[in-house]
């Protein structure tokens, strides 16, 4: 049986200044071929902990191991068979677009001529080619992700680590990126692990996910498992027809309001309550849906 991409057991990570742990006793195991999702809101410590998956941070104590080698201390190993997207920063940012690719590529161990055949089979892909010869640091928000995107992927390596990939992505290019994604590992096996805080972009793509608040893992599992655990309620979006509408009843656990529109949870015991409580003239679109993992994600990090 081959060893997991992935293998993290108690890592804990603290900062000077800080009270608590950044990370706090994090154990998990990623199987190879995964598309696992890590969710959290900012700060709750996905960005500190992917650092020291890939060996940017050092652990204060516990242990990664990546494909079955630990992290730190196995450097050339990592780098060439981990593709990772930080959220920010690029180091590549006085280099043209082609040439990012092209050296990203050789440093992996690819020769010349397919270093060259990915780079423009990429620039292709994910349509930069007018952009191939400009410099990274003139490229706009959205062109420097699909880069940094692009870097991660080059050679194709068995692991790739996304943080963020979709921000500053206008739709279509949203679609773009997760139709690759999806090729990446339904088809050709890669393990991938997406970082965000948008659960309905990740909860179409990903098979398992983890929940990160306060620096602490507080859920873990299939999408379905979770979702099932707060099954006794259901989602409700009502749109009065007039702005500060109707009050909903006291039962009825209002998640936000937006002029004419409310977002709101409620118990399955008290939706036929509801639709009889709730006046008909004042309504103007009612919707009541089962569980999202958004209201997962919701339910761990209130």
């Amino acid at each position: 049986m081959s060893e997991p991409a992935y293998e993290l057991h108690e890592v804990t990570k603290s900062f000077k200044g800080k009270e608590t742990p950044v990370n706090d006793r994090i154990s998990l195991t990623i199987a190879r071929g995964e598309f696992f999702g890590l969710l959290g809101s900012n700060g709750a410590g996905k960005s500190t902990l992917i650092k020291q998956m890939v060996g940017l941070l050092r652990s204060d104590s516990g242990a990664v191991r990546f494909l079955g080698r630990p992290v730190p201390g196995n450097h050339a190993f990592t780098s060439t068979r981990l593709g990772y997207m930080p959220q920010s920063a690029f180091a590549l940012n006085n280099l043209t677009v082609a040439e990012a690719l092209y050296y990203t590529a050789h440093l992996r161990g690819t020769p010349t001529r397919e270093a060259r055949r990915q780079r423009d089979e990429l620039v292709e892909r994910l349509e930069l080619v007018p952009l191939r010869g400009k410099v990274a640091r003139q490229l706009s928000g959205g062109e420097r992700r699909l880069l940094q995107l692009a870097v991660a992927l080059v050679t194709d390596p068995p692991v790739i680590i996304l943080d963020e990939p979709t921000n500053e992505l206008d739709p279509a290019r949203r679609r773009q990126v997760w139709a690759l994604l999806r090729e990446a590992n339904r088809e050709r096996g890669r393990t991938i692990v997406l970082i965000t805080h948008n659960a309905l972009e990740a909860e179409q793509v990903i098979e398992r996910v983890g929940i990160m608040s306060g620096g602490r893992m507080v859920a873990l599992g299939r999408p379905g498992e979770l979702k099932s655990r707060v099954a006794g309620s259901f989602r409700l979006d009502v749109t009065f027809r007039e702005e500060g509408g109707r009050a909903l009843p006291d039962y009825v656990v209002v998640e936000s309001r937006h002029r004419d529109r409310v977002t709101a949870h409620v118990a399955a015991a008290d939706v036929a309550r509801l639709t009889a409580d709730l006046a008909p003239e004042s309504v103007l679109e009612f919707r009541l849906q089962s569980a999202t993992l958004e209201d997962v994600y919701l339910d761990h990090v209130r």
